[in-house]
């Protein structure tokens, strides 16, 4: 495959799931701020959910940190490169550069998705009815991905779309549990109670995983069970386990592929050993927001690393 070709795809799936997580990030947000202010803690969610996204730096200083404009800015906002609409752009200009390499439902959704977005409608329903657009761009993911898993080829071409989901999702399942991390802090006194519960069970909620945390769980909704179930269990499918574990099997598939292997491997497998080896008491000790970000960076140098590997030009 050329590279030009693989770049295209490993981008393409990485936007799709990037729009898509930013409505998980916006979904916390918003009901994190339907909880009533209590204690000095950083409380404003929305606030919270920029600079978990990244985009605290781009958002106008002067702009009122409310549910709409920020809303908008992750959304609509056309400087804003992580912007859901941006997204769906990117991606979109990413499959039409290698039209012929994806299939014509892949094809078909991602294009019907763009083209919904940008009626004037949706900025109405933004506005208005924020829960229920952050369903459409799920469920815009959630189509992308079937089409993609029920039609393309089980070739290199599938192992560079799957890479890019599972780098993207990585870092967004990271990111989500940051907004935890932001929003009480400093005031350590409301740890363990209804707020701090009521938070803790809105990450799994805004990861798609209460019904299945409560298949492995039960009823025990502490934070130390939700977060090993979203970093350490390997068969809770946005956790970060998994996700290094799947970026590990498709580069091993593409070496096999190739008959090749580069430092990017050992990289992957350095990251999933880090994680297979962890426990959730040395996480909370060492401090999960460090472990958070120490994740990121592995997971960022990785994306790096399989650019550099396959000759990406990089996006």
């Amino acid at each position: 495959m050329l590279s030009r070709t693989a770049d295209n795809l490993f981008w393409l799936s990485r936007y799709v799931e990037r729009a898509e997580n930013m409505a998980r990030l916006m979904e916390m947000g918003y009901r994190m701020a339907l909880m009533p202010a209590v204690g000095d803690g950083n409380r404003s969610e929305w606030e919270s959910v920029l600079s978990a996204s990244g985009c605290l730096a781009g958002y106008d200083p002067d702009a009122p940190l409310r549910q709409e404009e920020v809303a908008n800015y992750l959304i609509f906002n056309r400087d804003n490169p992580s912007s859901i609409i941006n997204c769906f752009e990117y991606a979109r200009a990413n499959a039409r550069a290698m039209r012929t390499a994806i299939t014509a439902e892949m094809w078909e959704a991602l294009n019907n998705a763009l083209m919904e977005l940008r009626r004037p409608s949706m900025h109405n329903l933004a506005k208005n009815e924020l829960p229920e657009f952050i369903d459409w761009v799920k469920k815009q993911g959630s189509l992308f991905r079937g089409a993609t898993d029920s039609t393309i080829l089980r070739n290199d071409g599938y192992d560079f779309i799957r890479l890019g989901t599972f780098i993207e999702r990585a870092d967004n399942t990271a990111r989500l549990l940051d907004v935890k991390y932001y929003v009480l802090l400093p005031e350590t006194s409301m740890v363990g109670d209804g707020v701090d519960n009521y938070q803790w069970t809105t990450v799994l909620r805004a990861a798609s995983s209460l019904r299945a945390f409560h298949w492995v769980y039960r009823d025990d909704y502490s934070p130390h069970r939700i977060a090993h179930f979203l970093i350490l269990n390997p068969f809770s499918p946005r956790s970060l386990a998994h996700c290094a574990e799947q970026i590990t099997q498709h580069l091993e598939r593409l070496a096999r592929h190739y008959g090749q292997r580069h430092d990017v491997h050992g990289q992957a497998v350095e990251m999933y050993s880090l994680l297979t080896q962890s426990a959730m008491d040395e996480i909370f000790s060492e401090g999960l927001h460090e472990f958070l970000t120490d994740f990121q960076i592995r997971n960022g140098a990785l994306s790096s690393a399989i650019a550099e590997a396959y000759y990406f030009g990089g996006q």
